[in-house]
């Protein structure tokens, strides 16, 4: 790790130079993880990380045009991650983005999808999501220009940190966690949504019994869905911003 700090530090002007943030850390059970950097993937695309490598080098998103593309499931270019991190049922992941631009309001989802085998090797296009958290509009913003408070200026607010809770009746197993932010400061055009998914291999440990039914990533979403197209700067109208996606699992343990 000391390594890909250094590294990190040595290419610090392409990391600078990008507008939008990654997921630097990863923390399962008190054990960290190194995220993966895509800004040096060029030079060390191999991170031996539990985050599954993309090539947006320049930390840029897949955009709402493209939601029925394979980047949409993990980023762009994404390979499978090599290692695996273990995480209990009923505890929480902890993720550690770098600084996210203020500009990119919008919300913040998270998936699991059941590996049925090793995450190493599964296919993505083939992986079956189903949604286990949500956060969209928090309050109406004053309009006219003005958005509202979003889930990821929450994340801002908490230095980058963002909390997701594994559910406590999930069956044990080796899952892909995708979380993902849509900003949508250019969404009230078709196409205009900015996707930012990250994909993490874990193993889930416990009791639990509960195996969800998902979908394939490349029908999460369409480009004009109500949460996708969307204008954030229209608040004086009192909208309800609907969080895109198939509707959220409940754990009932």
């Amino acid at each position: 790790m000391s390594f890909l700090y250094s590294f990190t530090g040595l290419l610090l002007t392409a990391g600078s130079a990008a507008a939008h943030g990654w997921i630097s850390e990863i923390t399962l059970d008190g054990q960290v993880f190194s995220g993966y950097n895509p800004t040096i993937a060029p030079w060390v695309a191999d991170q031996g990380t539990i985050a599954w490598p993309s090539w947006n080098t320049d930390t840029g998103p897949v955009y709402g045009s493209d939601v029925s593309h394979p980047d949409i499931v993990c980023q762009i270019n994404a390979t499978n991650a090599n290692k695996i991190g273990t995480v209990s049922a009923g505890s929480d992941v902890l993720l550690k983005w770098t600084p996210w631009p203020e500009s990119h309001h919008g919300p913040v989802l998270d998936y699991l999808a059941d590996c049925h085998g090793d995450c190493a090797t599964v296919d993505k296009t083939k992986l079956e999501w189903f949604k286990i958290a949500e956060l969209g509009q928090l309050s109406l913003g004053a309009g006219g220009g003005s958005p509202g408070v979003w889930a990821a200026d929450q994340l801002i607010e908490n230095n980058g940190s963002w909390t997701i809770h594994i559910p406590a009746s999930l069956k044990p197993g080796d899952y892909v966690l995708r979380h993902e932010i849509i900003a949508l400061h250019s969404a009230y055009a078709a196409g205009g949504a900015q996707f930012y998914p990250t994909c993490i291999n874990i193993r889930v440990t416990g009791s639990g019994t509960e195996s969800p039914s998902g979908i394939v990533g490349q029908q999460l979403y369409t480009s004009t869905d109500p949460g996708v197209q969307y204008n954030i700067y229209n608040d004086e109208t009192k909208p309800t911003y609907q969080i895109p996606g198939p509707q959220l699992w409940t754990d009932n343990a």
